[in-house]
């Protein structure tokens, strides 16, 4: 006798079938990207990761050279990494989430393949890797000698997370609209650097005059560094950090690239 369990699998109608066949693209989709951004091996997330780290530690040999000293708190280390870390996640996943449409294209010409599938695909491997950085952030500053322990660890999770929703929505949003538009990718890599020179990562921002401050708190992932150094130093008093507007920028991005995908389904699977 068949039983039901095997059955519900089996049966395209069911339930069980569906996540399993979706699980299955999931499963492809992540190979075909671990091939491409991680060097074909383990090892390629370890590799990716230090990218991120070398970011750090150069700004650190630059300032050190010019004699420059911490803009708050005791630590430079701690300072940049503070505001690096959630400032280079918000762009290494979304900006890979906008190329993975441009990579994997020809995956859309299979019918089982979605643009969402590509897109949360690359997210997942984007996640895994910065969540790794942060990790080896936290062993080198400790073995350097600081305090790489948040004075409160639910607002810096918070914090994180808050920069992970930030960075899936627009990346959604940049990679469907790279679908309509390839061109889009370039445009959406160079907004990188305006968003990371104006997040505030150098920089104290509730210690510049409010007519530049207020500009630049429009871009959300100040917010995100804002949060981040609000959750590490219990002196930092930010007077531009607002979690609702990070929060809304975050989930209204994801809703409206979700609801474009629709519309940039039929176009990718058209190939125009």
């Amino acid at each position: 006798m068949v039983s039901l369990n095997s059955t519900a699998v089996t049966d395209p109608r069911s339930i069980r079938y569906a996540l399993r066949q979706k699980g299955n693209v999931m499963r492809a989709v992540i190979l075909r990207d671990m091939r491409t951004r991680f060097f074909n091996h383990g090892l390629g997330f370890l590799v990716v990761s230090l990218w991120p780290l070398t970011h750090i530690f150069v700004l650190l040999a630059i300032y050190s050279v010019m004699g420059r000293r911490t803009p708050f708190g005791e630590s430079l280390r701690l300072f940049f990494a503070t505001g690096l870390l959630p400032c280079l996640t918000f762009m290494y996943v979304s900006r890979f989430m906008a190329l993975s449409v441009v990579i994997n294209r020809p995956m859309l010409a299979i019918p089982a393949v979605k643009l969402l599938d590509i897109l949360f695909g690359r997210a997942f491997l984007e996640i895994i890797a910065a969540c790794f950085t942060v990790f080896l952030t936290f062993l080198i500053l400790l073995a350097l000698g600081d305090n790489p322990f948040p004075f409160d660890w639910t607002q810096a999770a918070f914090a994180y997370l808050a920069t992970i929703l930030l960075a899936v929505g627009l990346g959604v949003m940049a990679g469907v609209i790279t679908t309509l538009f390839p061109f889009f990718a370039t445009v959406y890599a160079l907004c990188m650097i305006l968003i990371y020179v104006s997040s505030g990562t150098l920089f104290v921002a509730s210690a510049i005059p409010s007519q530049i401050s207020y500009p630049l708190s429009f871009n959300p992932v100040m917010h995100t560094v804002e949060w981040m150094r609000s959750a590490f130093y219990q002196t930092y008093n930010s007077q531009v950090l607002d979690k609702g507007y990070l929060l809304s920028f975050g989930l209204g991005t994801l809703s409206i690239g979700l609801l474009l995908e629709r519309t940039a389904r039929r176009v990718a699977l058209e190939g125009k």
